[in-house]
Protein backbone atom coordinates (compact mmCIF):
# COMPACT_ATOMS: atom_id res chain seq x y z
CA UNK A 1 0.00 0.00 0.00
CA UNK A 2 0.56 3.37 -0.93
CA UNK A 3 1.43 6.15 2.29
CA UNK A 4 0.52 9.28 1.94
CA UNK A 5 1.59 12.29 -0.15
CA UNK A 6 0.97 16.05 -0.19
CA UNK A 7 -0.63 16.67 -3.31
CA UNK A 8 -2.33 14.96 -6.09
CA UNK A 9 0.39 14.76 -8.61
CA UNK A 10 2.53 13.15 -5.66
CA UNK A 11 -0.38 10.67 -5.58
CA UNK A 12 -0.86 10.04 -9.39
CA UNK A 13 2.98 9.21 -9.65
CA UNK A 14 3.10 6.50 -7.12
CA UNK A 15 0.25 4.42 -8.33
CA UNK A 16 2.27 5.04 -12.23
CA UNK A 17 5.46 3.44 -10.17
CA UNK A 18 3.81 1.06 -8.44
CA UNK A 19 1.63 -0.23 -11.27
CA UNK A 20 -1.54 -0.07 -9.92
CA UNK A 21 -1.96 3.02 -13.21
CA UNK A 22 -0.86 1.12 -16.51
CA UNK A 23 -2.26 3.36 -19.10
CA UNK A 24 -2.03 6.71 -20.58
CA UNK A 25 -5.88 7.93 -20.13
CA UNK A 26 -6.33 6.84 -16.52
CA UNK A 27 -3.30 8.73 -15.01
CA UNK A 28 -4.50 11.52 -17.02
CA UNK A 29 -8.01 11.08 -15.71
CA UNK A 30 -6.55 10.65 -12.07
CA UNK A 31 -4.08 14.03 -12.66
CA UNK A 32 -7.65 15.31 -13.56
CA UNK A 33 -9.53 14.72 -10.54
CA UNK A 34 -8.30 15.69 -7.49
CA UNK A 35 -9.65 12.82 -4.46
CA UNK A 36 -9.30 15.85 -2.29
CA UNK A 37 -12.85 17.27 -3.99
CA UNK A 38 -14.39 14.30 -3.12
CA UNK A 39 -13.28 12.96 0.64
CA UNK A 40 -16.09 14.08 3.59
CA UNK A 41 -15.74 17.41 5.35
CA UNK A 42 -12.79 16.64 7.74
CA UNK A 43 -11.27 14.50 5.80
CA UNK A 44 -9.24 17.02 3.37
CA UNK A 45 -5.84 15.88 5.28
CA UNK A 46 -6.13 12.29 4.49
CA UNK A 47 -7.08 12.75 0.59
CA UNK A 48 -3.82 11.59 -0.67
CA UNK A 49 -3.39 8.40 1.51
CA UNK A 50 -4.00 5.18 -0.31
CA UNK A 51 -6.94 3.95 1.76
CA UNK A 52 -10.29 3.74 1.86
CA UNK A 53 -11.90 6.80 3.87
CA UNK A 54 -15.22 7.17 5.55
CA UNK A 55 -18.01 9.11 3.99
CA UNK A 56 -19.23 10.42 7.32
CA UNK A 57 -21.95 8.06 9.00
CA UNK A 58 -23.34 6.67 6.29
CA UNK A 59 -21.33 3.67 6.64
CA UNK A 60 -19.99 3.79 3.03
CA UNK A 61 -16.53 4.16 2.09
CA UNK A 62 -14.49 6.21 -0.96
CA UNK A 63 -12.05 3.19 -1.92
CA UNK A 64 -8.65 3.78 -2.11
CA UNK A 65 -7.04 5.21 -4.91
CA UNK A 66 -5.07 1.79 -6.17
CA UNK A 67 -8.02 0.28 -5.56
CA UNK A 68 -10.06 2.43 -7.97
CA UNK A 69 -6.75 2.61 -10.65
CA UNK A 70 -7.06 -1.17 -10.71
CA UNK A 71 -11.26 -1.21 -11.61
CA UNK A 72 -10.60 1.51 -14.08
CA UNK A 73 -7.73 -0.13 -15.68
CA UNK A 74 -10.02 -3.83 -16.09
CA UNK A 75 -12.86 -1.12 -17.44
CA UNK A 76 -10.72 -0.34 -20.29
CA UNK A 77 -12.98 2.40 -21.04
CA UNK A 78 -13.03 4.45 -24.61
CA UNK A 79 -14.17 7.79 -25.52
CA UNK A 80 -18.16 7.48 -26.62
CA UNK A 81 -18.54 4.54 -23.64
CA UNK A 82 -21.80 4.84 -22.03
CA UNK A 83 -21.44 3.15 -18.31
CA UNK A 84 -23.50 2.42 -15.58
CA UNK A 85 -21.92 2.56 -12.22
CA UNK A 86 -23.51 1.41 -9.09
CA UNK A 87 -23.19 2.88 -5.86
CA UNK A 88 -21.85 6.83 -6.43
CA UNK A 89 -20.53 7.46 -3.01
CA UNK A 90 -18.53 10.61 -2.80
CA UNK A 91 -18.55 11.09 -6.65
CA UNK A 92 -15.21 10.14 -6.85
CA UNK A 93 -15.25 7.43 -9.37
CA UNK A 94 -18.16 8.68 -11.66
CA UNK A 95 -15.64 11.77 -12.07
CA UNK A 96 -12.74 9.44 -12.75
CA UNK A 97 -15.02 7.78 -15.67
CA UNK A 98 -16.54 10.84 -16.89
CA UNK A 99 -13.09 11.91 -18.13
CA UNK A 100 -12.34 8.46 -19.89
CA UNK A 101 -15.95 8.30 -21.92
CA UNK A 102 -16.02 11.82 -22.60
CA UNK A 103 -18.17 12.39 -24.56
CA UNK A 104 -20.12 9.32 -23.65
CA UNK A 105 -22.02 9.14 -20.49
CA UNK A 106 -22.04 7.89 -16.61
CA UNK A 107 -25.12 7.32 -14.93
CA UNK A 108 -24.27 6.80 -10.85
CA UNK A 109 -26.52 5.35 -9.07
CA UNK A 110 -27.14 6.01 -5.23
CA UNK A 111 -29.52 4.48 -2.75
CA UNK A 112 -28.69 6.28 0.17
CA UNK A 113 -30.26 9.51 -0.20
CA UNK A 114 -27.36 11.37 2.03
CA UNK A 115 -25.21 10.40 -0.23
CA UNK A 116 -26.91 10.91 -3.29
CA UNK A 117 -27.00 14.37 -2.19
CA UNK A 118 -23.57 14.63 -1.32
CA UNK A 119 -22.36 12.98 -4.78
CA UNK A 120 -24.54 15.10 -7.04
CA UNK A 121 -23.23 18.47 -5.11
CA UNK A 122 -19.66 16.83 -5.73
CA UNK A 123 -20.10 16.40 -9.50
CA UNK A 124 -21.45 19.26 -11.08
CA UNK A 125 -19.06 20.44 -12.80
CA UNK A 126 -18.93 17.02 -14.53
CA UNK A 127 -21.93 17.59 -17.43
CA UNK A 128 -21.41 13.99 -18.79
CA UNK A 129 -22.53 12.43 -15.52
CA UNK A 130 -26.09 12.00 -14.42
CA UNK A 131 -26.66 11.16 -10.86
CA UNK A 132 -29.68 8.71 -9.88
CA UNK A 133 -31.24 7.95 -6.30
CA UNK A 134 -32.09 4.52 -6.79
CA UNK A 135 -31.40 0.81 -6.00
CA UNK A 136 -28.73 0.25 -8.06
CA UNK A 137 -29.13 -3.85 -7.68
CA UNK A 138 -32.10 -3.41 -10.46
CA UNK A 139 -29.85 -1.32 -12.92
CA UNK A 140 -31.24 1.74 -14.40
CA UNK A 141 -34.10 1.57 -15.95
CA UNK A 142 -34.72 -0.70 -12.98
CA UNK A 143 -35.57 -4.23 -14.17
CA UNK A 144 -35.13 -3.29 -17.64
CA UNK A 145 -33.72 -5.71 -19.64
CA UNK A 146 -32.70 -3.81 -23.08
CA UNK A 147 -28.75 -3.34 -23.38
CA UNK A 148 -28.75 -0.11 -22.15
CA UNK A 149 -25.13 0.51 -21.30
CA UNK A 150 -21.53 -0.22 -22.78
CA UNK A 151 -20.55 -1.89 -19.46
CA UNK A 152 -21.42 -1.45 -15.86
CA UNK A 153 -19.65 -1.09 -12.80
CA UNK A 154 -20.45 -1.84 -9.01
CA UNK A 155 -19.10 -0.60 -6.16
CA UNK A 156 -19.67 -2.08 -3.52
CA UNK A 157 -19.92 -6.06 -2.80
CA UNK A 158 -22.18 -8.27 -4.08
CA UNK A 159 -22.98 -11.93 -3.32
CA UNK A 160 -23.26 -11.99 -7.19
CA UNK A 161 -23.47 -10.08 -9.93
CA UNK A 162 -27.32 -8.62 -10.42
CA UNK A 163 -28.66 -10.25 -13.20
CA UNK A 164 -30.80 -7.11 -13.99
CA UNK A 165 -27.30 -4.99 -14.39
CA UNK A 166 -26.03 -7.92 -16.63
CA UNK A 167 -29.07 -7.94 -18.94
CA UNK A 168 -28.45 -3.59 -19.20
CA UNK A 169 -24.66 -3.76 -20.45
CA UNK A 170 -23.45 -4.84 -23.88
CA UNK A 171 -20.25 -5.82 -22.88
CA UNK A 172 -19.26 -7.00 -19.25
CA UNK A 173 -19.84 -6.12 -15.64
CA UNK A 174 -17.03 -5.21 -13.12
CA UNK A 175 -17.72 -6.17 -9.55
CA UNK A 176 -16.37 -7.23 -6.37
CA UNK A 177 -17.96 -10.56 -5.29
CA UNK A 178 -18.24 -12.36 -2.28
CA UNK A 179 -19.04 -12.50 1.28
CA UNK A 180 -18.76 -9.37 3.56
CA UNK A 181 -15.44 -9.25 4.62
CA UNK A 182 -13.78 -10.00 1.40
CA UNK A 183 -14.72 -10.82 -2.06
CA UNK A 184 -13.16 -11.13 -5.56
CA UNK A 185 -12.97 -8.59 -8.67
CA UNK A 186 -14.54 -10.20 -11.10
CA UNK A 187 -15.45 -9.17 -14.72
CA UNK A 188 -18.39 -10.86 -16.38
CA UNK A 189 -18.93 -10.89 -19.70
CA UNK A 190 -22.06 -10.80 -21.46
CA UNK A 191 -21.38 -14.21 -22.80
CA UNK A 192 -20.78 -16.02 -19.15
CA UNK A 193 -16.82 -15.80 -18.80
CA UNK A 194 -15.28 -14.16 -15.86
CA UNK A 195 -11.90 -13.14 -15.01
CA UNK A 196 -10.78 -12.49 -11.52
CA UNK A 197 -8.55 -9.34 -11.10
CA UNK A 198 -7.63 -10.26 -7.30
CA UNK A 199 -8.80 -9.65 -3.81
CA UNK A 200 -10.78 -6.79 -2.67
CA UNK A 201 -12.85 -5.88 0.36
CA UNK A 202 -15.49 -3.58 0.10
CA UNK A 203 -18.89 -2.75 1.71
CA UNK A 204 -21.74 -4.48 1.03
CA UNK A 205 -24.11 -3.75 -1.63
CA UNK A 206 -27.50 -2.41 -0.66
CA UNK A 207 -31.00 -2.68 -2.12
CA UNK A 208 -34.43 -2.48 -1.00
Amino acid sequence: MISGFNSNQELVKALVNEGYIKSESVARAFLEVDRRNFVWPGSEHLAYVDEPLALGDTGQTISAPSMIAIMLEALELKKYDNVLEIGTGSGYSAALISKLVYPGSVVTVELNYRLYLFGRRNLQGYPNVIPVFADGSKGFPMGSSEEIYDKAVIMAAAREIPKDVLNQVKKFVLAPVGGRGYQDLIRKWKDGREENYGGCIFVPLKSL
